[in-house]
């Protein structure tokens, strides 16, 4: 190992700016979210595939280049004002995803994760903080689906979270067995009460609750907020227990 022996400036990156080369025949707009090819490292306007580095400061038009024939500068940390599907003055604080360059919403399924909602600015219209390197998503490693109807889980869905705006639905967990499930609310506050509902003869553990068969738990309408969430997981093969939560859920008889 050889230590310097003489002055070697260095350069050196200082702000919250980044640099990507572009894909081959295609345009970054100033404003996108700016997405990069997992398999590339190549940047385009985002999709539900890329990972998320933030916004373009300037237009990148790269129509009838090659591959890194240019390079797009992204702004990887701040606030933004976007138009976020539904955000209402309660969402302060719930995680923003985005399905494109340019849709955001609070629904994780088919979407990139990008920050989280810092102040309500008018129906429909929030403004969005992002940090690139230290902001995570709160159900990173989860497949996201999305259902407005009463679901009955299976293996198939073991490792997903199941998003649920709707009100009063019930999403039945299959026979205990060693699976993980997790279910979003994913509507405003006040509007969907969610019932989370094991196997007749299952209980789910949860704290202050009986841990009863065929007692399930629901996402209190009333105090209801979008991102509240229940993670459950194989207890034993009596039941299931939760395993973290948001929110208030209570003890359900569905007898």
């Amino acid at each position: 190992m050889t230590t310097l022996a003489v002055d070697t400036p260095r350069d050196m990156e200082l702000g919250d700016r980044n640099e990507f080369p572009v894909i081959a025949s295609d345009i970054i707009y100033e404003g996108a979210a700016v997405g990069l090819v997992i398999a590339s490292g190549h940047a385009r306007p985002l999709t539900s595939v890329d990972k998320f580095v933030g916004f373009a400061e300037d237009r990148a038009d790269n129509s009838a280049g090659a591959a890194a024939a240019i390079n797009v500068r992204t702004i990887k940390k701040g606030a933004v004002k976007l138009a976020v599907t539904g955000a209402v003055i309660t969402d302060v604080g719930v995680a923003v995803y985005a399905q494109d360059d340019n849709a955001f919403s609070f629904v994780p399924t088919s979407g990139v994760f990008i920050g989280f909602m810092r102040r309500y600015v008018s129906s429909g219209y929030a403004i969005v903080e992002f940090d690139v390197d230290n902001f995570k998503d709160p159900h990173e490693g989860l497949v996201a689906e999305t259902t407005a109807i009463d679901k009955t889980l299976d293996n198939q869905d073991t490792g997903k979270v199941i998003c649920c705006g709707t009100d009063d639905k019930t999403i039945t967990l299959p026979a205990v067995a060693a699976m993980s499930f997790r279910v979003l609310n994913v509507g405003a506050f006040g509007v969907a009460g969610i019932d989370v509902s094991p196997n007749a003869n299952d209980l789910i553990i949860y704290k202050d609750s009986g841990g009863t068969d065929n007692h399930g738990l629901v996402n209190t309408k009333a105090t209801a907020q979008r991102g509240d969430y229940l993670h459950v997981e194989y207890g034993d093969a009596t039941g299931w227990i939760v395993t973290h939560s948001k929110g208030t859920w209570a003890d359900i008889d569905n007898t």
